[in-house]
């Protein structure tokens, strides 16, 4: 019941902008998918076209001035930035470090899936428990993750 009230009583108030690789790799592209229907759960999640397994194609369309000052007016008014940092991405970068600025609250997702591939000190170390906060993740861990996180909010 706790659960539906909270559900029913974020999902008009929080925008969430989720960042995931888009030119750097779409290895993950199925993941994001699945990650922003969870997210959904909180709010609303205004980049859900990240989780489309096409959406590079759909970006060679649209002239690069435009999507960058589209995601920014959807950075500026977005509650939470939620970035799945495992496939490394200048633009995820570039897009946490805006999110720093506005002083955004930020939520890591890293998945240490390979022994010789570590997440970037600049991101692992902006670690504050507070305003920014980087989790190291097993897919099914998601759920209990997004609850205690977005409950804390």
């Amino acid at each position: 019941m706790i659960q539906l009230l909270f559900r029913t009583r974020y999902k008009m108030s929080l925008n969430i902008y989720f960042c995931g690789s888009i030119h750097g790799g779409r290895q993950d592209a199925n993941l994001y998918a699945r990650i922003i229907k969870q997210l959904q759960e909180y709010g609303e999640v205004l980049t859900e076209h990240v989780g489309k397994v096409e959406i590079e194609k759909e970006a060679e369309k649209l002239d690069a001035k435009f999507i960058h000052d589209r995601d920014i007016d959807w950075l500026e008014t977005s509650n939470v930035v939620v970035a799945e940092v495992t496939q490394p991405s200048l633009g995820v970068g570039y897009e946490i470090g805006r999110a720093v600025a506005m002083k955004k609250k930020i939520l890591c997702l890293y998945r240490p899936t390979n022994p010789g591939k570590k997440l970037s000190c600049m991101i692992r170390g902006a670690h504050d428990g507070d305003s920014i906060k980087v989790f190291d993740y097993k897919e099914e861990e998601l759920p209990k993750i997004f609850k205690d996180y977005f409950a804390a909010l």
